[in-house]
């Protein structure tokens, strides 16, 4: 028996279709009513099998949802072991994301607050994949950790949808997890309070005269900070993606407020609409409210604002919201809308195109139709998105009409998976179980890396980028495990929640009761009876729509060739060489790349120029391999200027005995330690055998230990640091082979690594010049002594002598500390002594006792250099406040420093006695002189402030000889300043770049020009 429309069955049938992110519909019976008769309609949906892709076993749906969870968990363990609580992972380098620690990404990094943006984002993540161990052990760390007052410029829009969106759905599945589930017990709502002052902080960008918020916010000051005054422009979808979660926050805590800006946002921009055409622009200005762009289509800048003009009718039952979509989507499909394809147009001249590509937020689009009810167009449009995913492995961040790469980049974003979901939901054909299997299979195997899941940086090349945005565990992996999960897979039902613009979930039991499509259930949990002006409010969907199977594929079969009609693909051979695998030594490599067309040029510096010619290739497909290596070389080079800033280096030893010290500059190397974080490297020069390293080196044995030296070309220098660090060597130097390339008529130049920082010994590089000389010391002196440090290497510290003490050999105690005052006094007076004879003889006498005390060192001269090493040392540390010493005193600042830091007042006032007996030694001076030194040192050692030249003179220095005493004792300082520094982490080596790239990246921006 057929039953009328608006029964309480037929009617949740509407709200399913209406108001859910899914669409199951097995029986639809529709009435249509008018004056004169009655017609009903009932739609039968057959579970029908597609006509050209087969259906899926439940045996491989399974796996593929299996897969998919490994996939996230994949991602998310990198995260938590790796980055948190930072706020997002960078995969390559296996670290946390934090701002102002990283060279800036511009607005991308807007999104970022330091509040654990990943954890917060995936949240309800962690319940759609039913891990509720995880998700409680996630929520106690975001109660625990994530503080929302940093002194940060944030994003309005990144927040609310990211941060405060994961904060609610969190606490709402938090408390279905404690109510429906029997998990969790002990939550009280914290999320909810974290939520509110979320909202609470984003507030002021709200206080504009148009209502429309500002783009921008800080979190600790609101808008009082320099950087906003001159706030003035946001985009639409900005400012048009806050009614779900504002809302959400105001009647879940009760305080209106937040709704209420939220709405007069929404009517501000539904006001500033241009009337002839119902479209909206790009960029508004919040105060004036005029358009600043006036593009309009659904893409970036605008889409998620169409998205919450339906989704807040679905949650929130406001009547305006329905009726201003309604508008906006016949405007859309009038002058948007052609074909399959989405393109932007003039808001007041809609007939005009303001450009020729689409870019890959629109793909939320076919998600959003779904929902909207228009089936076909959804389909249509899918499959166009769906066939240039197919030819780029990843749908581009742009692509033109012609199907083209526009923008190569590919963040991973969830926008095709989630229309791949709905339409599977509505249609039911398993054509999309095959779609999201092809996302999957490409995730798999172009973006996944040992730690996480990177962003591809070009679609064209596989390129990775060291980036893993929140939204890929909060959208991407939810829809993918969601599109092959049954429901009886899930510890919820899905079906009553609407979907966020960021995936989160909010229930439907948000909205209104007044709300026409919402139906409040009776105490007992029936239906009510229906409402006389409910049953003709709303038509039903066009029920062809909804037919799966053959009417889907009707649709999809006149555009099965779309893309490869209108541009056929070019089938590339696989790539022969890559600019990662290039060598200029090679012979081989540069027969190959002269066949794709490229030239190379060998600069007199010993760089190497590059210049591609598609006229001269052998053939069309080697020019186009040619442009690709050459568009590889370029960006490998960009990667260089990215890496962190890699000082100079020096290599220093002493020809022979009475020689002078000798100091090369040296280039340094972007993998391996760097001489920067660690101590110089002091061993025994060998030369390799063969010199080039590459094929094995002969004699293994005579290489543990020692310093190799090795000559540029047959492999790339990380290969060469690999075969002599597996031999035992503590370091190697890299000579140039090229002629008469020296360090004054050469850039610095910088060894690049493979992307595989595994090298544990430090490698430096000489030019030709330099390289001769360290040839012939080592030829002269074949038991040569080499260290390798940062370009100004600290000088040897005398070893101790006759009881002086080395400041970095003991561990000065109150009595070794006095000690050693008590020897730098004696050794100053008989330094001293040595000096009141004057005369030409005694001149004539010190030069010739100059040669022999280099190499015969009197007691006197050892005791002097240790006084002026313990006066430095001391004077480092008289400068400290009490804090500072107190500080010193933690764990990280090691056990030197804290038994300084913890000198009883008598152990101070005793090296105060030793500092004046050593002043008055070195210098003399009355009772009144030293009662006022007395009083200075006492300060110093309190913590009081005092001048440098005070210390100086406490130290029995002179400012003029400061920096004479400094050299001497360098080393001592940068091992006291290493023992302050925890071991910090090894920095994302460049990808790729062999020996022959170009100096620190300088050719590679000519390589460019000519390109």
């Amino acid at each position: 028996m057929k039953r009328p429309f608006m029964n309480g069955e037929g009617h949740r049938a509407l709200v399913k279709f209406l108001r859910l992110s899914v669409l199951i519909i097995v029986t639809i019976n529709c009435s249509v009513s008018s004056a004169a008769e009655t017609v009903t309609i009932n739609a039968t949906l057959p579970k029908t099998h597609s006509l050209f892709v087969s259906s899926m076993t439940a045996a491989e749906k399974h796996h593929l949802r299996d897969v998919a969870k490994e996939m996230f968990f994949h991602a998310y363990n990198a995260y938590m072991e790796n980055a948190y609580p930072a706020d997002e992972l960078m995969p390559l380098s296996c670290k946390g994301r934090w701002r102002h620690t990283k060279p800036s990404r511009g607005d991308i990094d807007e999104a970022l607050g330091n509040f654990s943006l990943t954890l917060v984002d995936s949240l309800d993540s962690l319940m759609v994949l039913g891990e509720l161990d995880e998700l409680e052990h996630a929520v106690r760390l975001v109660i625990r950790d994530v503080r929302l007052d940093a002194d940060l410029v944030v994003s309005v829009f990144e927040t609310n949808i990211r941060m405060l969106g994961g904060l609610l759905s969190g606490h709402i599945l938090s408390e279905y997890a404690r109510d429906r589930l029997g998990r969790m017990a002990w939550y009280q709502g914290e999320l909810l309070d974290k939520a509110k002052e979320l909202g609470l902080r984003l507030l002021p960008a709200f206080n504009t005269s148009t209502g429309i918020p500002h783009p921008r916010i800080n979190l600790l000051h609101g808008m009082n900070v320099p950087q906003l005054t001159n706030s003035r422009e946001t985009c639409t979808a900005c400012a048009g993606t806050m009614i779900l979660e504002f809302a959400a926050l105001a009647r879940l805590t009760g305080e209106p407020v937040f709704e209420e800006k939220a709405h007069r946002a929404m009517d501000s921009l539904w006001e500033q609409r241009h009337r002839g055409s119902d479209l909206v622009g790009t960029t508004i200005n919040v105060h004036s409210g005029d358009w600043v762009r006036r593009d309009s289509g659904v893409g970036a800048g605008i889409d998620s604002y169409y998205e919450y003009c339906l989704k807040a009718y679905i949650l929130l039952g406001e009547e305006r919201y329905l009726k201003r979509f309604n508008r906006h989507y016949e405007a859309v499909m009038k002058y948007i809308s052609q074909g399959p394809m989405l393109l932007d147009v003039h808001m007041h001249r809609p007939h005009t195109t303001t450009r020729n590509f689409m870019d890959a937020l629109l793909a939320f689009w076919p998600g959003l139709q779904v929902l909207k009810g228009d089936v076909k167009s959804a389909i249509e449009t899918h499959e166009m998105l769906y066939q240039v995913m197919q030819r780029h492995n990843f749908l581009p961040e742009a692509f033109t009409t012609d199907f083209q790469v526009h923008w190569g980049q590919h963040p991973l974003r969830p926008e095709f998976v989630e229309s791949t979901y709905l339409l599977h939901r509505a249609t039911g054909d398993p054509y999309y179980l095959h779609a999201g299997k092809r996302v999957l299979q490409s995730l798999q195997r172009l973006a996944w890396v040992p730690c996480g899941f990177a962003a591809v940086k070009d679609v064209r090349t596989g390129q990775h980028e060291d980036r893993l945005d929140s939204f890929v565990l909060a959208e991407t992996f939810k829809y993918l495990y969601l599109l092959f999960a049954d429901e009886s897979d899930l510890v919820l039902d899905i079906n009553d929640f609407v979907f966020s613009t960021e995936a989160h979930l909010f229930p439907l039991t948000l909205a209104r009761l007044s709300n026409l499509t919402a139906v409040p259930l009776r105490p007992d949990g029936s239906p009510p009876p229906p409402e006389p002006d409910v049953e003709y409010a709303r038509s039903c969907p066009n029920t062809d729509y909804l037919f799966p199977g053959t009417f889907s594929e009707t649709i999809r079969r006149p555009l099965s060739n779309l893309v490869e009609a209108t541009c056929p693909s070019r089938r590339l051979r696989p790539r022969r060489l890559t600019a990662a695998q290039f060598q200029s030594g090679l012979p081989e490599h540069v027969a190959l790349v002269r066949q794709l067309g490229v030239t190379m040029t060998t600069l007199p510096d010993g760089r190497v120029q590059l210049l591609h010619t598609a006229a001269n290739a052998r053939s069309p497909a080697d020019a186009e391999e040619g442009l690709l290596f050459m568009q590889e070389m370029i960006e490998l080079s960009r990667q260089q200027l990215d890496q962190p800033e890699n000082p100079p280096r020096a290599v220093t030893f002493r020809p022979g005995p009475g020689d002078e010290t000798v100091t090369l500059p040296a280039g340094p190397a972007q993998f391996g330690p760097s001489l920067g974080d660690i101590p110089p490297v002091t061993g025994m020069l060998v030369e390799a055998d063969p010199l080039r390293v590459c094929p094995d080196l002969s004699h293994p044995s005579r290489y543990r230990g020692r310093l190799v030296l090795m000559e540029r070309g047959d492999c790339m220098f990380v290969d060469k640091a690999r075969r002599i660090q597996a031999l035992g060597a503590v370091g190697g130097v890299v000579v140039d082979h090229t002629g008469g390339t020296g360090a004054e008529s050469s850039p610095l130049f910088a060894m690049s690594g493979d992307g595989t920082d595994d090298v544990t010994i430090p490698l430096v590089f000489l030019f030709t010049a330099e390289g001769e000389r360290l040839r012939a010391a080592l030829r002269d002196n074949p038991q040569l002594e080499v260290t390798l440090s940062d370009a100004q290497p600290a000088q040897t510290a005398p070893e101790p002598t006759g009881g002086v003490g080395h400041v970095m050999a003991v561990s000065p105690s109150g009595d070794e500390l006095v000690q050693l005052v008590e020897d730098t006094a004696a050794a100053t007076a008989d330094s001293k002594t040595a000096t009141t004879e004057t005369g030409a003889e005694q001149e004539k006498e010190e030069k010739r006792e100059k040669a022999e005390r280099t190499e015969e060192r009197t007691e006197g001269g050892d005791r002097s250099e240790a006084a002026a090493q313990v006066c430095a040392w001391l004077r480092q540390l008289l400068q400290l406040s009490g804090s500072e010493l107190a500080a010193l005193a933690e764990p990280s600042g090691g056990p030197l420093l804290r038994e300084v830091a913890s000198l009883s007042p008598e152990r101070r006032a005793q090296l105060v006695d030793r500092l004046l007996a050593l002043e008055h030694t070195s210098r003399g001076g009355g009772k009144r002189e030293k009662e006022g030194t007395e009083q200075r040192l006492t300060g110093v050692l309190a913590g009081g402030p005092s001048g440098l030249a005070d210390i100086l003179r406490a130290g029995g220095v002179t400012e003029e000889s400061a920096s004479a005493q400094d050299a001497a004792v360098a080393s001592a300082q940068d091992a006291t300043k290493a023992e302050l520094e925890e071991p910090g982490q090894c920095g994302a080596s460049s990808k790729g770049e062999n020996d022959s790239s170009a100096k620190e990246g300088e050719s590679s921006s000519r390589d460019k020009d000519e390109l």
